[in-house]
């Protein structure tokens, strides 16, 4: 499931930046895509063990930091304990960076969002961004703060767990 991509519109051949969710149902080979990089977080299921252009695998679970990598060297992907979702962030490395952080919340927080462009997924429970309008995210919704807005805060219902998601542009390309 596509959540965001830039240019508006675009396929799998000519993104800036993509952030998309998907079910994993059985291991295999993942898809290269030349030029791209990407960072993969699990967000349900046990978790799934990466083996990145032959190096040792790497595991990444709910508990773990999201794992970057190269999307244009072949990765084998092999189940930990089931199917999975994951969040899936790619960029164009000739234009753009990106980051992804974990983020669990139980208080009021500052998310700085000075970049391209800033999206904030709510893994689970609920937070309100406060304004004129306030903003209620729930579970698996994503906040897409303008690009005038130098930081957002939300204050959370309970602990959550949110995914800041970065987008920067490469110098000169700006």
């Amino acid at each position: 499931m596509e959540i965001a991509v830039s240019p508006a519109g675009a396929g799998l051949e000519d993104f800036d930046w993509r952030v998309s969710m998907a079910r994993v149902e059985g291991s295999g080979p993942f898809s290269q895509f030349a030029g791209i990089d990407r960072t993969l977080s699990v967000l349900e299921g046990e978790g799934i063990a990466l083996d990145i252009a032959g190096r040792p695998p790497i595991s990444v679970t709910r508990a773990t930091a999201p794992l970057s990598f190269p999307a244009d060297v072949p990765t084998a992907a092999t189940l930990i304990g089931g199917p999975i979702t994951d969040l899936n962030v790619m960029t164009r490395r000739s234009r753009t960076t990106h980051s992804v952080e974990r983020l669990v919340v139980s208080a009021p927080v500052e998310i700085k969002t000075k970049a391209r462009a800033t999206l904030i997924l709510c893994l689970n429970g609920e937070i309100i961004v406060p304004g004129t309008e306030p903003v209620h995210l729930g579970p698996l919704d994503t906040l897409f703060p303008g690009p005038d807005t130098a930081c957002v805060v939300v204050q959370p219902a309970h602990d959550t767990t949110l995914f800041v998601i970065r987008i920067g542009g490469i110098t000169g390309n700006d």
